[in-house]
């Protein structure tokens, strides 16, 4: 018998392992068929939450972070690209890249959740930021993504322009933390189970299957 159940994704917009996670938790949900009927809800978290407009260069914020030993980060970026790549995304980051603020995001994204557009959307967010490079905090960029996935484009602008949702994810991101999610992607089984981390469509098979036995 089919049985529902809850996922609740957090993650950010600028987080790679983050699409690593999306990706792999919707192939292990093609793969287990009909065993579960899964809703998932993409819930917001900021990686950088005081990153100015102009954002930073990843090079450069890596080293501010954790120090001139992890600057060079190449070896990272071919894990995880090789790992997107496992899973059907293209990752075309480079030491040139930029990290940007990712709250207007978080707030289109927050209304594409009424519109039955946020998946889609995330996964045009993610696109936009890690294979084309572009800028996330940009309303031109955020309003191009809305419009692909069928979004209203005029609501989408005054979504942005008008602050809309900024309250509902301050709320969101502050109920997660207490909840004690520090880092990301973190999915949360029907409000009970913790998955952590870019995890591969395997493991999520072996999680979905456990959670389901258990419900």
């Amino acid at each position: 018998m089919t049985k529902p159940m809850r996922i609740d994704f957090v993650s950010d917009i600028s987080c790679p392992w983050c699409v690593i996670g999306l990706k792999g938790l919707e192939e292990a949900l093609r793969r287990v068929g009909d065993l579960v009927e899964a809703e998932i809800h993409l819930q917001p978290f900021e990686l950088n939450p005081d990153m100015p407009p102009e954002g930073q260069n990843v090079r450069e914020h890596v080293e501010q972070k954790y120090g001139p030993a992890r600057g060079d980060s190449s070896a990272v970026r071919d894990t995880i690209r090789t790992r997107a790549a496992d899973v059907g995304f293209v990752i075309a980051t480079s030491e040139d890249s930029r990290i940007y603020n990712t709250f207007d995001a978080h707030r289109l994204l927050h209304w594409a959740e009424t519109q039955g557009k946020a998946l889609p959307l995330k996964t045009a967010l993610f696109e936009a930021y890690f294979t084309m490079g572009w800028n996330p905090s940009d309303p031109k960029i955020l309003i191009a993504a809305a419009e692909s996935v069928g979004l209203d484009i005029d609501e989408a602008r005054d979504v942005l322009d008008s602050g809309r949702y900024a309250e509902d994810v301050c709320a969101a991101e502050q109920l997660w933390q207490s909840r004690g999610i520090h880092s990301v992607p973190a999915i949360i089984f029907n409000e009970r189970f913790l998955v952590s981390g870019g995890q591969s469509p395997e493991a999520f098979v072996q999680a979905v299957r456990n959670v389901a036995a258990q419900s």
